[in-house]
């Protein structure tokens, strides 16, 4: 994401490092090239100007003409003011009402409906919330249908009423139902238009003031840039609501929308959608977003959504299968499913200092760990547990089964001795020593 805006962002400060002495006017150049950047990622003017301008306030009240490195204490501000023109900090849901109601509102094709589901998957699994899903679409048979199948997905119940056209006395019913079954969450999923119309407006107003949700958000497709803001504007004019869903940040966005809405609407941007699946739905970090724009990664949310992935009981199994030198494809195999569960590769990475520019123009498989996979499912069970008696005839046949090449069973043969050894180091004094080295120096943490 933000693949563009980071590249140009670059090329703008490399004009103070090729200065031997840096001035008021380098800096002048330097932030009309950032303020080009913006409005080239779709960036409303008026924002981009603002930004522009508070930046150059703060640098030369800093004395960034003076310092060592006035490059890196410019891309500090810069840096800072992109976290505070986002919102600053992550805004969280106030769900005070039993049950508490989600209103989702959006134009049509903005990923309202996936996200409903998307939304009640998470708040399922981070806030253990047991939700139900309404579908008032009442114009679009499959939406409903959609909503159906993604509830049946993420095993989280769909309230619709066959043959009811009013979409306020379902989201009332709804309501109700909840109360009666124990639902303390319910995610109403409205209808949305190809473009902004005083019907659809009425519409939702009244749902909006017959159920009297907790949260009301608004979906909108990054991708749309600046469309995205303004529509944003008119919805929060009829329904004034809690905040934002950007979806479809891992496309080929230029970023406008995500750094203007805070700025123009005043509302809060709460979640982003960064992938097909599921659960591929992260609460919105203005910082780490910053971070990243600026090609800093963002090892938090890396470490948080391993630490989601991470089960202590297995983590104890495979310690002791390591400690007697048994670790087999098998538990490889479950370390692998685990990497998946966290996200595509390439977001995964792009979380990494450094790795976003180096994997710009590099295309990984959102299953890259397919070959591998193949390669293990066509071995026989008794070499998944003991792989020492794949010799050359079994690689062979293990190459052909799999549909890959005998040097790439070579390879992941020769990366799994690797990896046995390294993991069999780190359990011994080897991997106490660097333990306890870190413990001693609160700098490595």
């Amino acid at each position: 994401m933000f693949e563009n805006l980071s590249d140009k962002l670059e090329r703008s400060f490399k004009i103070l490092k090729g200065h031997g002495q840096i001035t008021e006017i380098n800096v002048a150049e330097t932030l009309k090239e950032v303020r080009k950047a913006l409005l080239d990622a779709d960036v409303n003017f008026k924002t981009a100007k603002d930004f522009t301008n508070t930046v150059k306030d703060k640098a030369l009240g800093s004395k960034v003409l003076t310092s060592l490195n006035p490059g890196q204490v410019l891309v500090k501000i810069v840096r800072d003011e992109l976290a505070d023109l986002m919102g600053g900090e992550a805004s969280d849901l106030q769900l005070e009402n039993k049950p508490s109601v989600i209103l989702m509102a959006g134009l049509q094709g903005s990923g309202k409906t996936t996200h409903s589901g998307k939304l009640a998957l998470h708040l399922k699994k981070k806030k253990a919330m047991n939700p139900l899903l309404v579908a008032c679409d009442v114009y679009r048979p499959a939406a409903i249908e959609q909503l159906k199948v993604l509830g049946q997905q993420i095993e989280v119940p769909v309230y619709t009423e066959e043959g009811n056209l009013d979409p306020v006395k379902i989201a009332k019913n709804a309501l109700a139902h909840a109360k009666a079954n124990g639902n303390n969450l319910v995610i109403v999923d409205t209808a949305g238009r190809l473009a902004i119309d005083g019907e659809m407006m009425e519409e939702i107003r009244s749902i909006h003031k017959a159920i009297k949700p907790d949260e009301t958000l608004f979906v909108v497709d990054s991708m749309t840039g600046q469309d995205a803001v303004n529509t944003a504007k008119a919805f929060n004019d009829v329904l004034n609501y809690e905040g934002v869903i950007l979806t479809k940040l891992d496309g080929d966005t230029r970023g406008g929308a995500a750094l203007s809405i805070r700025s123009v609407v005043d509302k809060p941007i709460k979640f982003i959608g960064t992938g097909e699946k599921m659960e591929a739905l992260d609460v919105f970090h203005p910082s780490r977003m910053a971070d990243r724009i600026l090609g800093m990664g963002d090892v938090v949310s890396l470490v948080e959504r391993a630490q989601e992935q991470y089960d202590e009981e297995e983590a104890r199994r495979i310690q002791k299968k390591i400690a007697k030198n048994q670790f087999d494809f098998n538990d490889f195999l479950k370390q692998i499913a685990q990497i998946k569960k966290m996200g595509n590769m390439k977001d995964l990475m792009g979380m990494l200092p450094g790795m976003g520019k180096m994997m710009k123009n590099m295309d990984i498989d959102d299953d890259a760990f397919k070959g591998v996979e193949a390669i293990i499912h066509s071995m026989t069970k008794e070499e998944r547990e003991n792989p020492k008696l794949i010799n050359g005839s079994r690689r062979k046949r293990i190459a052909q089964g799999s549909g890959t090449s005998v040097n790439e069973v070579n390879r992941l043969m020769k990366q799994f001795a690797d990896m046995s050894k390294m993991m069999k180091m780190m359990q011994g004094g080897k991997g106490k020593a660097l333990m306890n080295m870190m413990k001693n120096n609160p700098g490595m943490r």
